[in-house]
């Protein structure tokens, strides 16, 4: 948790779920909650689009001019909004259009209590853990940043895959089955726990690397501190490279997936009370009876 806070609140830009229309009435209620505290409300073009609406402004200009960012609909649709707009280093706050989510834990209900709260300074702003990464291609880099996980798998159900992993230039394992998952602790509650890998506290700056379908029984996920370099190659074989489950690249034999913590976090805004280990008890049924 850190003790930054908005320079302003004035402006909000505002991304909405991808296909859901049904979305536009709670949209239309929240924004005159934002309207009635003097905040100005800006809709991204393709959101507009979706539910019908003519004002509208492109995401890099949305970005520009806003204080902080709005994400409404679920977790999803927030992950794609921080990795999207992470050059820009906005707070993003997650409005949850269904039941809480880890990332988008304002309910719409919740709305105006929290508006309330953001105007008297009692929020809080977490900042979470990026990965910068890139391909070394033949024809240079292909650069990404992930917020939650990027994962090394195999093209296709046929063949497992052989990843050879070094650390700071030093080869430490071959990784063989159906892949590898490397997580954000933010990550850790996502595909990495469906995996079998720990869960994190979000605020750690650390690497979680965990089997996907290990070939031997040896191999098991492994915590790395974020300030390690991390290379990945397969040496015969096509792999696929999944950024956040969103964006999918190519990385042919001899390729290099270089993975490194990211030199700024990303900013969420959140509830001043919000504990995470309650959202844990509530999303993973902790210490319900059998």
């Amino acid at each position: 948790m850190s003790d930054e806070r908005l320079t302003k609140i004035e402006v909000a830009g505002f991304v909405i779920k991808p296909n859901a229309p049904e979305l536009l009435s709670i949209y239309q209620e929240i924004k005159t909650e934002f309207e009635a505290r003097n905040i100005k409300v800006l809709l991204v073009e393709h959101s507009a689009k979706m539910l019908g609406l003519s004002s509208s402004i492109e995401f890099d200009d949305m970005c520009k001019q806003s204080d902080f960012l709005v994400s409404l609909g679920g977790d999803g649709t927030l992950l794609s909004l921080v990795r999207k707009s992470y050059g820009y280093h906005k707070p993003v706050l997650g409005i949850n259009g269904g039941t809480l989510g880890f990332l988008a834990d304002v309910r719409i209900s919740e709305v105006d209590r929290f508006l309330d709260n953001l105007l008297i300074d009692n929020y809080r702003i977490d900042n979470r853990m990026m990965i910068d990464g890139y391909i070394q291609t033949a024809d240079g880099r292909k650069k990404f940043y992930a917020f939650n996980d990027v994962v090394i798998t195999r093209p296709s159900i046929s063949h497992m895959v052989k990843i050879d992993a070094s650390i700071d230039g030093d080869w430490f394992n071959t990784y063989r089955g159906d892949g590898l998952i490397i997580a954000t602790p933010t990550g850790a509650t996502a595909y990495n726990l469906a995996a079998g890998g720990p869960v994190m506290y979000p605020l750690t700056e650390a690497f979680i690397m965990t089997p996907i379908a290990a070939h031997s029984l040896t191999q098991r996920p492994l915590v790395l501190p974020s300030d390690f370099t991390i290379d990945f190659s397969s040496p015969k074989d096509n792999v696929v490279v999944m950024v956040d489950g969103q964006d999918c690249y190519e990385m042919q034999a001899g390729e290099v997936l270089v993975i490194n913590g990211a030199q700024i976090g990303a900013k969420l805004l959140h509830k001043k009370e919000r504990n995470y280990f309650s959202v844990l008890r509530e999303k993973l049924s902790w210490g319900d009876d059998e």
